[in-house]
């Protein structure tokens, strides 16, 4: 399957050109390489051993314009993955927002791993006041930075270290903009099967130097609503979001834990006279457990499966300081504090910046919490969140042509 959607894509973008040189322009071509390198501690419970993996990544992406109001946009990734042990570190699970087979999988749970996909089909325009764009794309919502709320398609994880290119995924688009700063939208995401697209409409509106934004529809057959404020007070950004869904499957293997819950943040961001600059913010994730001992349900339901949610509890603390030291150097961090098991994930983060088109990354992450309870010999029950898991850290190296 991949191979034919290959070749056909190739055909449709190759064959036009000498026939029809004069209606596309020159195309832009940009792209990256990355190695993210990570050495980790097997938790002091556990009789896992110790490991590393090195995940790299090589992006090459070409943007065109077909005449005057049509763009087109197609990207190639390539992951190499090694794990060692094997099986450790798994290649990314299959996207639940992708409808084609646009991907090719290699030596799957071996010590090396690889994957081809094509990440960006698109073709897209404008005219007038009316956006719209169809194909493989990059969708996304939400204004709060650390974890959004409303970001529901594809999001990234709060814990995330590279979050330079949002995951393509199969959709149709159209946004209509109005007024100072207002647009309304309708997007299709397509999944495996009908069952699983997402049909939502949204919105956002500028009054009084406040933003408003609203999302509503279906979420891959569950039903939702999500509304975010965004402004300032004085020198202090404030970003409000929540996102309210019925459940699905409740009570069934890989369904939902609840019949509806709610997803909803505060952030505070502010910026110190010496450049320094703190996020705040709290978390309420209605989609994890209210106790320990059901945080591998909830590992194992189905937001967690479609990467709607990453934290198994429900009350959680988050900050995010950074400072830029230097032209060339800047120091981060990113907390992540569950208030109910008080369990702590810490990650002290430098980053420096070796030529214009080349940066690293040096991390370590530390996890605090209780460790788990063995209730029979080789099977545990989770006391907290972070003590479940050991320490790692590791390097990211990233360049950009």
């Amino acid at each position: 399957m991949f191979s034919r959607s290959l070749l056909i894509i190739a055909l449709c973008i190759l064959l036009p050109l000498p026939t029809a040189a004069n209606l596309f322009s020159a195309p832009t071509i940009d792209g990256h390489i990355k190695t993210l390198n990570s050495w980790y501690d097997s938790p002091t419970w556990s009789q896992l051993d110790d490991g590393f993996f090195s995940a790299n990544s090589q992006r090459l992406s070409m943007k065109t314009d077909i005449g005057d109001v049509i763009k087109a946009e197609l990207a190639i990734d390539n992951l190499a993955l090694y794990s060692g042990p094997p099986t450790q570190i798994l290649l990314p699970a299959d996207s639940p927002n992708r409808r084609l087979d646009l991907e090719h999988d290699s030596n799957h749970g071996a010590r090396w791993s690889n994957r081809l996909s094509i990440d960006r089909l698109t073709l897209g325009g404008s005219y007038q006041d009316l956006d719209w764009s169809i194909g493989r794309q990059a969708v996304g919502f939400g204004r709060i930075v650390i974890f959004s709320p409303l970001d529901i398609i594809a999001p990234f994880p709060p814990d995330a270290l590279d979050t330079d290119v949002r995951p393509g995924v199969d959709a149709v688009r159209t946004v209509y903009y109005f007024g100072l700063g207002g647009q309304i939208g309708g997007t299709i995401v397509f999944g495996a099967d009908r069952d699983r697209n997402s049909y939502l409409v949204t919105f956002s509106v500028n009054k009084s130097g406040i933003d408003l934004l609203g999302i509503g529809g279906t979420l891959r057959d569950r039903g939702m609503l999500g509304l975010g404020v965004a402004g300032n007070l004085g020198t202090l950004g404030v970003k409000a979001e929540a996102s309210y869904y019925n459940g699905k499957d409740v009570g069934q293997p890989g369904g939902d834990l609840h019949e509806d819950f709610t997803i909803g943040a505060i952030e505070l961001w502010y910026r110190f006279n010496n450049g320094a600059v703190l996020l705040g913010q709290y978390l309420y994730n209605g989609a994890g457990a209210e106790r320990p001992e059901e945080y591998l349900l909830a590992a194992t339901s189905a937001p967690f499966n479609e990467g709607l949610a990453f934290l198994t509890g429900q009350q959680y603390l988050l900050l995010g300081p950074s400072w830029e030291f230097h032209p060339l150097a800047s120091i981060s961090g990113l907390l992540i504090r569950n208030l109910e098991d008080d369990s702590t994930l810490l990650r002290p983060q430098l980053q420096l910046s070796l030529t214009d088109n080349l940066s690293l990354d040096l991390f370590y992450s530390f996890n605090f919490g209780e460790d788990p309870q063995a209730v029979v010999p080789g099977i545990f029950i989770p006391r907290s969140e972070f003590g479940s898991a050991g320490d790692n850290g590791g390097l990211l190296l990233r360049w950009y042509f």
